[in-house]
């Protein structure tokens, strides 16, 4: 079983307004709700690939419901931890340009945060686990670090994507990979990255320190995966970019599915950067369709280094 992870989970409010004023009365033209978080994106694309997961984290009030009710209906399993405050809501204003306002969420206890390790020991070497976003400060400061100490026990796969702060205590235990993008590269190894060979050599300074791969996203350039055998990039077709929020995560499912499924590496990745692609390119997360169609435009080419 895959297993994703959000500690602060959200319904993600989005609404269009036509000549936003502000200090004034503003009528929305539409709205929408989404379960929002990026462990939750990540099952909902792993869903639409035909593969299954159970959503873990934490859940509250109504909004908690909302966001339980409506993976329920997506037909993804969910285990959330019920906690006395309620999951926050965020709010997109998108006027031509976008506004966000994010709330902080709800407070986490210790018996809670514990019950959800205590989910995570249970799993088993054929388990893929996925922790991808940031924490409530309610929530220890080294949750990934634990996460991590209890998948190397239990021998389950883990996946990674976080900030330097949260990533770089786990790398020590193996994850299965990680995907910084490359200002969060820069970030790590406080640099400015100029080519695909810096790609390379910064990607493999985190092998050295643990992982067995990193897929390191490009935006629009792209995306370049290396482990111990492999440099690969892949090129993206040209598009109007629509919706930035929940590609990387697109990618974390696409990658997943495809290992999941026994694909190659080459065929993972390439599904992984088209669920991206095709995300960036819908007002919603990537469907099935989207993607491989997306699929049919990527191309994957092989960088020097490789074995």
């Amino acid at each position: 079983m895959i297993y994703t992870v959000t500690f602060n989970p959200s319904i993600d409010y989005i609404m269009f307004t036509n000549d936003f004023e502000l200090d004034g009365l503003n009528r929305a033209t539409e709205t929408y709700k989404f379960a929002g978080g990026k462990g939750i994106n990540v099952s909902r694309v792993l869903q639409t690939l035909n593969v299954s997961s159970t959503a873990l984290g934490f859940a509250g009030g109504f909004p908690g419901q909302f966001i339980i009710e409506t993976m329920k209906k997506a037909g993804i399993y969910t285990d959330f931890i019920q906690v006395d405050e309620d999951t926050r809501i965020n709010v997109k204003l998108k006027t031509g340009s976008e506004t966000e306002i994010n709330a902080p969420g709800p407070s986490i206890s210790e018996t809670q945060f514990t019950a959800l390790l205590t989910q995570l020991r249970n799993t088993a070497k054929e388990d893929t686990v996925i922790v991808a976003g940031s924490i409530p400060k309610s929530v220890p400061t080294d949750a990934y670090e634990q996460i991590a100490k209890i998948t190397k026990q239990t021998g389950a796969q883990l996946v990674v994507d976080a900030e330097k702060d949260l990533v770089e205590p786990v790398l020590k235990y193996n994850p299965l990979f990680i995907k910084p993008n490359k200002d969060e590269l820069e970030v790590m190894f406080d640099t400015t990255i100029k080519s695909d060979e810096d790609v390379i050599i910064y990607a493999r300074e985190i092998l050295k320190m643990g992982a067995a791969s990193v897929i390191v996203s490009l935006g629009g350039e792209g995306a370049v995966y290396v482990d111990h055998t492999h440099n690969l990039k892949a090129t993206v077709p040209n598009g109007k970019v629509v919706n930035t929020v929940g590609s990387g995560d697109s990618t974390v499912a696409g990658m997943v599915a495809g290992l999941e499924a026994g694909l190659s590496i080459e065929a993972s990745f390439k599904q992984a950067v088209s669920a991206g692609t095709a995300t960036a390119f819908n007002d919603d997360l990537a469907t099935n369709k989207a993607i491989e169609a997306i699929k049919n435009q990527v191309t994957i080419t092989t960088l020097n280094g490789s074995e």
